[in-house]
């Protein structure tokens, strides 16, 4: 499965949320460098995240979310960012990504074969997308609390996914390989040359 093939998949129908400011900023900030050591995930969490990003945005001609190390990004935010109740939340679901994993192959997620979780990671999605319908139905929520985004909140695999993806493209791997994008734009040169005079000020 091409990477392309990969997004279309775990991005049919779902809106990836737009970042705050905030967040987008703090995303920009929590690259971890070289040395970076585990702070919240433990390392059989780690190896299931690994396994999981690398179905998601797998490697293609450029390196896909295990080379730009999405998985330290992750830990990071669930760090740093993510409230007590988010890291709960989530660490539950990677527990629950084993436990169907054992239910239906007698192993771990990471011990698992790439087709049997790809098989699992597509059925994880069509539930999260059944419940995103179900939602959108119901219409938004009266009330929404003010201040922190919610876009660690909501079922696990929605969440996780969109952690992926931002994670991702706003890696250097990401934005500038994959994307082909500046971090920094270049000189603007105009497309018509100047002629006598219209130069000066």
């Amino acid at each position: 499965m091409n990477r392309r093939d990969a997004l279309r998949l775990f991005t049919a129908g779902a809106v990836l949320p737009a970042l705050t400011p905030e967040l987008f900023a703090f995303y920009q900030q929590a690259q971890p460098g070289a040395s970076y050591s585990l702070r919240t995930l433990n390392p059989h969490q780690n190896d299931t995240v690994v396994a999981m990003i690398d179905q998601i945005i797998p490697a293609t001609d450029t390196p896909g979310a295990k080379g730009a190390r999405v998985n330290e990004f992750m830990d990071v935010i669930l760090t740093e960012w993510a409230n007590d109740e988010e890291r709960r939340n989530f660490l539950n679901g990677l527990d629950g990504v084993d436990k169907q994993s054992n239910t239906l192959f007698g192993k771990d997620f990471s011990s698992a074969s790439p087709v049997q979780q790809l098989v699992l990671l597509r059925s994880m999605d069509e539930v999260a997308e059944t419940a995103r319908s179900q939602q959108k139905e119901q219409g938004p929520p009266l009330w929404e609390p003010a201040g922190r985004d919610t876009q660690m909140q909501g079922d696990f695999f929605t969440v996780f996914k969109n952690m992926t993806l931002h994670g991702y493209y706003t890696s250097e791997i990401g934005f500038s390989q994959e994307l082909k994008l500046q971090i920094i734009p270049g000189a603007q040169h105009g497309c018509m040359p100047l002629g006598p005079g219209l130069g000066d000020a």
